[in-house]
């Protein structure tokens, strides 16, 4: 497979051009890779406008991955989330819908803040179990009997697989749901691109989503930001046309061409032997899972390339085993009371995967940790997520949030999962949840009782 990005660059490096133009850096290495960083001079395309280098890498991406348009992005699967969302409300506009989204809770919080910016409603789709909110399982049955209920069917469901701690959601199910009742299918599968090289794909953009984002960086051999925009060859061909408009619309115009070189360059990795390396290292996880199970730890998730412990049952807090894995040389994905969540690739070497096993096989089982992590109540919302976020705030401790509406936009764990939606008047369970997870304060919105009770105070006040 060609790259044609990565061609033009070497080529423009090796002919040692006197650059009068963007980067400030002229080409002269200083980190390394300078030289090949440029910025879209002739030749070069330009991207979200593209029929030249980019367009092509871009269709040899989309025959990977099989799709009928595939975009990237140079700032990760948060401006391919925006995008979504900004081509979901074209679409219900052009077909007399309101631009209502029904999502699972655990949604990223750049699902928040995009859904804001551009006023979608949204009807959230909350986890029957309810002890954490990472994962949120929703299934064929849990959305026949939302629809079911639905006075107005959303104009799309919105849904986040894998999950951070590694759960698959079953989408050939969801989406012949979805389709059945005219219901476009969302999905951020960030955490997914190298599902369409499994042996058995399990890719969204294969399997009916309408449209999908990966993060190429967070599973692929890419660079920290490269991203794909997916639409599907079954999603409406209303898509194709605006999709460039979308990503143009929130994105920055000085994309980086190291990021897009990293994306062109993946396509031969991919092309090649990619799919055979990737069922090694899968095969060598899933043979180390097993002895881990077998040693008494508790896995979750059905993620091939991701091993999640839940920690408390072996004994530890997650972010106790992490600590302990790093004094071994091992750095976790992420960590908090409950998990320790560990993330592998094609790239994973055998000499690392025994490495991890060894490093956890000495680790002493003790008695297991009983607390439970706080069942979620979720909040109800006072006002939209637009007013919350452009009405007058004021940051307070999360102690004394109790019966106040929030503002913050950005109010999340670890995993950019808001613990607490902007525009929800927080209740007691709200506020012990924040707290949980070691949220200290909070932009809460100013009110007309609070407005006069800060005057008397002298509260330092932040207004937007």
């Amino acid at each position: 497979m060609d790259t044609p990005i990565c061609d033009f660059v070497k080529r423009y490096a090796e002919n040692q051009f006197f650059r009068l133009h963007m980067p400030g850096h002229k080409g002269k290495a200083l980190l390394g890779p300078e030289p090949l960083d440029i910025t879209e001079v002739e030749g070069a395309d330009v991207l979200y406008h593209a029929d030249g280098i980019i367009r092509r890498s871009e269709e040899n991406a989309a025959e990977l991955f099989g799709t009928a348009r595939t975009l990237y992005s140079a700032e990760g699967s948060s401006l391919c989330i925006r995008a979504m969302l900004y081509l979901t409300v074209l679409y219900a506009k052009a077909n007399g819908k309101k631009p209502v989204i029904a999502a699972g809770r655990n949604a990223h919080q750049t699902f928040m803040t995009a859904s804001a910016l551009l006023d979608v409603e949204i009807r959230w789709l909350y986890p029957e179990n309810r002890d954490g909110l990472i994962s949120c399982d929703i299934n064929a049955a849990y959305l026949e009997r939302f629809f079911a209920s639905c006075r107005e069917l959303p104009a799309a469901v919105y849904v986040t697989t894998p999950d951070y701690l590694g759960n698959l959601l079953d989408m050939a199910s969801l989406s012949a749901v979805c389709h059945r009742y005219g219901v476009l299918l969302l999905v951020d599968n960030a955490h997914g691109a190298y599902l369409r090289f499994l042996p058995q794909p399990l890719h969204p953009a294969g399997l009916g989503a309408d449209l999908c984002c990966d993060s190429a960086h967070k599973t692929l051999p890419v660079l920290t930001g490269g991203a794909y925009l997916h639409i599907s060859r079954s999603a409406p061909s209303f898509f194709l046309p605006p999709a460039e408009k979308a990503m143009a619309l929130f994105a920055s115009t000085s994309p980086s061409y190291l990021i897009l070189q990293s994306l062109d360059l993946a396509n031969r990795t991919l092309a090649g032997g990619y799919s055979a390396q990737l069922r090694s290292v899968s095969e060598k996880l899933a043979a180390i899972k097993k002895v881990l199970a077998g040693s008494g730890y508790t896995l979750i998730g059905k993620e091939p390339m991701k091993l999640t412990i839940a920690a408390k049952l072996y004994g530890y807090t997650g972010t106790e085993l992490a600590k302990i894995l790093w004094e071994n040389q091992i750095v976790c994905e992420f960590s908090d009371p409950d998990f320790v969540v560990m993330m592998v690739s094609a790239q994973t070497g055998k000499e690392e995967l025994e490495k991890l096993c060894a490093a956890l096989l000495q680790v002493k089982r003790k008695e297991p940790i009983q607390a439970r992590p706080p069942a979620f109540g979720f909040s109800v919302p006072a006002v939209s997520p637009k007013t919350a976020l452009f009405s007058a705030q004021e940051e307070i401790p999360v102690r004394e949030a109790e019966g106040r509406i929030l503002a913050s936009a950005v109010l999340s764990c670890p995993p950019a999962i808001p613990v607490a939606v902007c525009g929800e008047r927080l209740d007691k369970q709200a506020v012990c949840c924040l707290e949980y997870y070691g949220v200290k304060t909070c932009f809460v919105t100013v009110e007309s009782g609070n407005r006069q009770e800060n005057r008397e105070k002298g509260v330092n006040r932040h207004e937007s």
